[in-house]
């Protein structure tokens, strides 16, 4: 099978992707519906929060279901087409609880045979569906591997016969489905008569064929259990907590009152906007790993939060000076605004403020020990990692896309490692190797992950930082120049070396990105490096962390794109005028 091999940048397994996966992975739907809206609204958190609130009881007839679809219709006051996917997550919600009490073993994953690879997958068809042959082709082995390790049973077929049948054996007493919502509507009066649980994830594009769906949701579907105890943790409300320590007053009292200008411009700069993924992922962490959930969180781990941000705010302040950044947040960086001796400094102090406020922590002297040795092996790895840009920028040649990579995974991945850890060592959890392997491996993916995602976001001077006018390590230049031949070869590797061709635009360079498919190639990595951090958690066996990890890369990267429906349904609505709920009270 011809493949394209990403050779390990680190500790991750060599990952092989099937080059007619990674072309079919990212095909165009012929209509979108824009991410943008989906964002913006926030359905999932709006129905959760209309289900807790109005409470109802499954298993609930259609003509009711689209009552309260169209209600959070209203509340979200988004246009009336979101109302068939906004059915579907209003479904499932009322559902989790009872899939989480279902063992393993007691539930069937349906898949459809449109997520194959139909041109290329040789896979034969019994009269109960596909019968997968493990090519690597789709991510139906992936998921299907995983869910028969839990117990599952496992079916890749579609049909509301097939539901009926399954249902009728009573060995089945719960369903994880994956379908376009034709399908789904024609399911439905089947598992509301039998009163099984039931979620559906809704498949991603247009047409029967080579589809794809959100592998987070199905991930986070299929181990769902009520053992985990913290899906009902709101991390919006977690995140905005954690955003609210590093206002003024909160630092203050946090870490005391601001001591002369160094200190003041020092505690500015840690309030100033930016993502906070880092000391989110600490309280993230605390949360899953504590024995006392549910008590209000200690003034410790504020302490430990904030100290985690002072190290990453530190390292932003001497990066902007070593790459001669000019912008950082939209605003002047620090050494532009304050000249760069004192921005410097600052950036030393706030390293020194970060040793203090773990040192300060009411903890065991084991885990205060522990907390300063993680914190002190992040510091040198993330400075190995800058070192090696730095080395580079002395000596400018041409990376391959593995080099770059490998630059990413020692400067983003510790960080994430440090929160994770930060917060585990807080809970308690000093003798548990199993878990800090995970957030070792988990850090790596998801740090490598990050970086792509901001490689693409910084397309286009409307990026906060082009790595092309900054001349930094890009991946998207290192696939462009690996990929190009002749005179675009030769342009490309004189950009790498930082002679500049006359005439030339980063325009033109971001163009030529397009046409040698480095952007479709990033993209693809994302979705692979994404996909890793997932998979690095299965042998996790606290089901609290697990279900967290899960829960907080799809919070970080918060891509889901619904990008229209199958022919059959659209054909549907445009010949009766109606949508699926109105379809199925027919």
């Amino acid at each position: 099978m011809p493949s394209i091999e990403l050779k390990s940048a680190g500790s991750i397994d060599p990952l092989v992707v099937p080059r007619h996966a990674v072309q079919q992975r990212f095909r165009q739907p012929k209509k979108n519906i824009p991410q943008t809206v989906f964002e913006r609204i926030r359905v999932l958190d709006v129905v959760r929060n209309y289900v807790a609130e109005f409470n109802p009881v499954p298993p609930v007839p259609m003509a009711e279901l689209k009552e309260h679809a169209d209600r959070v219709v209203g509340l979200l006051r988004c246009d009336p087409i979101y109302r068939d996917y906004i059915g579907v997550v209003l479904s499932n919600e009322m559902w989790r609880e009872s899939l989480a009490s279902v063992p393993y073993e007691r539930r069937l994953l349906l898949l459809p045979k449109c997520m194959r690879v139909e041109a290329k997958c040789p896979a034969p068809f019994d009269e109960f569906g596909l019968l997968c042959k493990q090519c690597g082709l789709c991510t139906i082995q992936d998921l299907t591997v995983e869910a028969e390790r839990l117990g599952y049973a496992v079916l890749v077929a579609e049909g509301s016969a097939i539901v009926m049948s399954i249902i009728q054996t009573g060995k089945i007493d719960a369903i994880v489905g994956v379908s376009c919502l034709s399908v789904l509507e024609q399911a439905f009066p089947y598992m509301e008569a039998a009163a099984i649980p039931g979620v559906a994830i809704p498949l991603l594009q247009d047409d029967c064929i080579d589809t794809t769906v959100d592998l987070d949701s199905v991930w986070e579907y299929i181990h769902l259990t009520s053992e985990d105890r913290t899906w009902r943790l709101d991390l919006g409300a977690l995140r905005d907590e954690v955003d609210f320590w590093f206002t003024s007053a909160s630092l203050d009292l946090i870490m005391g009152a601001a001591d002369g200008e160094t200190e003041r411009i020092g505690r500015q700069w840690l309030g100033r906007a930016g993502k906070r993924w880092r000391p989110f992922l600490t309280v993230a962490a605390y949360q899953a790993l504590r024995g006392d959930a549910g008590t209000p969180l200690p003034d410790d781990l504020r302490k430990v939060a904030v100290a985690v941000e002072c190290f990453h705010k530190a390292s932003l302040i001497h990066d902007d000076i070593e790459d001669n950044d000019a912008l950082r947040y939209g605003e002047k960086t620090l050494h532009e605004e304050h000249g760069l001796a004192v921005a410097l400094n600052v950036g030393d102090l706030l390293i020194g403020e970060g040793y203090r406020l773990l040192a300060s922590c009411r903890v065991s002297a084991e885990q205060r020990t522990r907390m300063l040795q993680v914190a002190a092996e992040g510091q040198r790895q993330l400075c190995r990692g800058q070192g090696a840009e730095l080395c580079w920028a002395r000596r400018p040649q041409p990376l391959k896309p593995n080099d770059v990579l490998d630059i990413f995974r020692r400067k983003t991945a510790p960080a994430f490692d440090v929160a994770l850890r930060m917060g585990a060592l807080c809970a308690g959890v000093e003798q548990h190797d199993e878990v800090f392997e995970v957030i070792g491996k988990y850090s790596e993916a998801l740090g490598i992950a990050y970086q792509i995602r901001d490689d693409l976001s910084d397309l286009g001077f409307g990026g906060e930082t082009n790595d092309i006018a900054g001349m930094r390590p890009s991946l998207l230049l290192a696939v462009a120049h690996d990929k190009a031949h002749g005179e675009k070869k030769d342009l490309l590797a004189s950009i790498w070396r930082r002679a500049w061709p006359d005439g030339v635009t980063p325009e033109q360079v971001e163009a030529l990105y397009a046409e040698l498919g480095a952007s479709h190639r990033a993209e693809v990595l994302l979705g692979t490096f994404k996909e890793e951090a997932i998979r690095s958690l299965n042998g996790l066996e606290n089901h609290n962390f697990k279900g967290l990890l899960r829960r907080t890369l799809g919070k970080i990267f918060n891509d889901i794109e619904i990008k229209g429906w199958c022919k059959e349904h659209e054909h549907l609505t445009r010949s009766n005028g109606a949508r699926v709920f109105e379809a199925a009270q027919a």
